[in-house]
């Protein structure tokens, strides 16, 4: 196994690890395809980073902050719920997206490139993902509180709109973490198809978010192993790995 696919394997089940667990989070609360739809918001920044030749990870970071910062303003400062002002920033984004990105590395930026992801993109996805699950672990307890009434959370003095915006942040790291394996188009898969299929046969929360990480890890490493091997496209083949382990949970579920 050369040094470079160690590097991916390790950047990839870090990246899909926390995804998981962020993702454990998303499918209790309902919300499962704002993730998706945030993942698109990024398209336009890693069409400025590409331009100026900057980090296309820094890229859509910078982007999805901006557009979680607006959502999150929006829905608390209007009467829209936080579903529609996604879909708005979603459509808005992806349509500058596809405009301003240069056509030979739109692919690229839609469905992600492997063979793209070096040293700087290892360190950053590091710090990312250990930053990413310190603060979800942090306010883990007030965000499944929220999941089961945002009336008990207030009750119990919990800032609700605080962690809405702190939650929606997350969720803008995780997708940008994973903009160079999966893509913008495929990101959001990676939050959702892990935890939905620990939901499967998980007995209890713990267990739940526990098999979210494990899944989401073993789901990221096994599709960038077939995508070497196969010399497939990375970002297909690890979302269509996840999807498989979705379709044998459910299986196990019936029997």
């Amino acid at each position: 196994m050369t040094t470079n696919l160690l590097l991916l394997l390790a950047v990839g089940a870090l990246s899909g690890a926390v995804s998981g667990y962020l993702g454990s989070f998303m499918v209790l609360r309902r919300m499962s395809l704002v993730g998706d739809a945030l993942s698109h918001v990024a398209l336009p920044g890693i069409a400025v980073a590409l331009a100026i030749g900057v980090n296309p990870m820094l890229g859509a970071l910078l982007a999805l902050t901006l557009a979680a910062v607006g959502i999150w303003y929006l829905s608390d400062h209007s009467e829209i719920y936080p579903e529609a002002l996604v879909g708005i920033f979603f459509t808005a984004s992806l349509a500058a997206g596809i405009l301003i990105t240069p056509e030979v590395e739109l692919l690229e930026a839609l469905f992600g490139d492997i063979d793209k992801i070096g040293p700087i993109d290892a360190i950053f996805t590091f710090i990312g993902a250990v930053t990413i699950f310190a603060v979800t672990m942090a306010v883990s307890k007030k965000l499944l509180l929220m999941v089961v009434s945002k009336d008990l959370a207030k009750s119990q003095k919990i800032k609700t709109s605080k962690i809405d915006l702190i939650y929606l942040l997350l969720v803008c790291g995780v997708v940008a973490l994973g903009v160079k394996f999966l893509g913008t188009l495929l990101t959001g898969a990676m939050v959702i198809i892990p935890a939905v299929t620990a939901k499967n046969i998980a007995g209890n929360i713990k267990a739940y978010q526990i098999l979210s990480v494990v899944l989401g890890t073993l789901a990221t490493a096994a599709g960038i192993l077939i995508a070497s091997y196969f010399k497939f496209p990375s970002g297909p083949t690890i979302v269509l790995t996840a999807i498989s382990f979705f379709i044998f949970s459910f299986v196990f579920k019936k029997r």
